[in-house]
């Protein structure tokens, strides 16, 4: 049987990170395709994973180029290309440059890799997915946003970090929008089947709600140069094995709705099931009138940045 195929557009940090996670999980050949300018550094990390697999005993083949060819027939295409957050950039700064960016990758997508299953990284991400979307002309089920797999990683990061207790046995739910009005549904989060609100005061509860919208600038600061990335790739590596092994995952993504939650024509976080088929269904919740609020109030600001396209 022949190994899949994994292209990664965009070799930079993210890039990196996620083909070596992809190779080691063995879930596929991986191109990284990124422009003339870095072809070398994405040559270069690709040999570079190569000459790891010895040490690992994985068997992935990994190569690296500029030229969009490189892409054809691939089963997945993971787009992390584009300008990354600076200090005092917001999301919605970035759109202009990586809108171009997008609609160039889009086009090329289509033409080598036109039966792929298309994640979408790049910020600001609803707009920027949506702008894939509209480009390519791909189906909705084939067609998602990585945004809650990664807020909904945070908010069980740090869930157990403030109780103690294993990340593995938190379970929790972040929709709406990649960005500060994301909505985290505290009322579900549960640990090893206990409710958070039994383990946590509501002061406690909240804190770790503000500390999950503002992750993302968080590590910006830190960083002081570059945003996540570590975590991002082990995201969108969850997503890619959801889809290739047919899992079957619940993953929160921007994922494309028509209808559900009464919302129509955007991509926004929600709980969706990742398996063969793509976005194969998204499963509504019964919200909350507070959370219904913050979920209509975090897609105005989806609507507006959206808008700001043109498409």
């Amino acid at each position: 049987m022949p190994k899949k195929k994994i292209a990664l557009v965009g070799g930079g940090q993210i890039g990196g990170v996620l083909a070596l996670i992809c190779a080691q999980k063995e879930l596929g050949d991986v191109v990284i395709v990124d422009i003339p300018e870095v072809e070398g550094i994405v040559q270069g990390k690709a040999l570079d994973i190569m000459e790891a697999r010895p040490h690992d005993g994985y068997d992935a083949d990994l190569s690296g180029t500029s030229d969009f060819s490189g892409i054809k027939g691939a089963d997945v295409v993971a787009i992390t290309a584009g300008v990354p957050r600076k200090p005092g950039m917001t999301r919605e700064d970035l759109l202009e440059t990586n809108l171009k960016i997008i609609s160039n990758v889009a086009k090329n997508v289509k033409k080598y890799a036109p039966d792929a299953f298309v994640i979408v990284v790049s910020n600001p991400l609803d707009a920027i997915v949506y702008a894939f979307y509209e480009v390519s002309g791909f189906p909705r089920n084939r067609v998602v946003g990585m945004a809650g797999a990664l807020d909904n990683a945070r908010f069980r990061t740090f869930i157990a970090m403030e109780t103690g207790l294993s990340v593995q046995d938190v379970s929790c739910i972040v929709m709406g929008g990649h960005g500060p009005t994301m909505v985290p549904i505290t009322r579900t989060a549960t640990v090893g089947g206990v409710p958070l609100t039994d383990i946590l005061s509501q002061k406690e509860i909240d804190a770790i709600v503000k500390r999950v919208q503002e992750a993302g600038t968080e590590l910006v600061k830190l960083y002081g140069k570059g945003s996540a990335f570590f975590s991002p790739a082990a995201a969108i590596t969850e997503m890619i094995e959801a889809y290739l092994r047919d899992k079957k995952r619940v993953i929160p993504s921007a994922a494309y709705c028509e209808g559900e939650y009464g919302i129509d024509g955007y991509f926004i976080g929600v709980p969706a099931v990742i398996g063969a088929g793509g976005v194969e269904k998204i499963l509504e919740v019964d919200l909350a009138d507070q959370e219904k609020e913050l979920l209509q109030s975090t897609l105005e600001k989806v609507k507006v940045t959206v808008s700001e396209t043109g498409l």
